[in-house]
């Protein structure tokens, strides 16, 4: 993903609401880290007649440079309640617990940091994971 893509791609995906499925850290080499978020969230409705359809993504963060995962008590465990993503200093954010900004104002990098749920790196890149089809069972 390029920095232009990051709009377009949270107008696709709406992530706010959605589920955490997964946290995976990955070493690939020494002094590497990469992280992916698994996400199970809504495609943006096309009209407000149709209801918009769940989808799975993965988020994949590489060259991290900082992160911190921490749960506090009484803080949403799964649900999603606020999301954001950016592009700052030379590195994209994903921020899954957003402070809730006023209308039109872009998130800072400060936002990203006051993050339970955040990482940062300098490579960006989403998939959409299709579910595996269901077999009938065997007699």
């Amino acid at each position: 993903m390029t920095p232009q893509d990051v709009a377009a791609f949270l107008r696709k995906y709406r992530l706010t609401g959605g589920r955490l499925r997964r946290v995976r850290m990955q070493y690939p080499k020494a002094k590497q880290v990469a992280v992916e978020f698994h996400l199970t969230v809504h495609e943006a409705a096309k009209t407000p007649a149709v209801e918009a359809k769940a989808v799975r993504l993965v988020l994949r963060l590489e060259g991290v440079e900082e992160y911190r995962f921490q749960m506090r008590p009484g803080q949403p465990k799964v649900r999603i309640s606020d999301a954001r993503i950016g592009y700052l200093n030379g590195l994209f954010f994903v921020n899954l617990d957003a402070w809730t900004l006023e209308p039109g104002e872009q998130p800072k990098l400060h936002d990203f940091r006051a993050s339970e749920v955040y990482a940062g790196g300098r490579e960006l890149f989403w998939s959409e994971v299709r579910p595996k089809p269901k077999t009938p069972p065997t007699a």
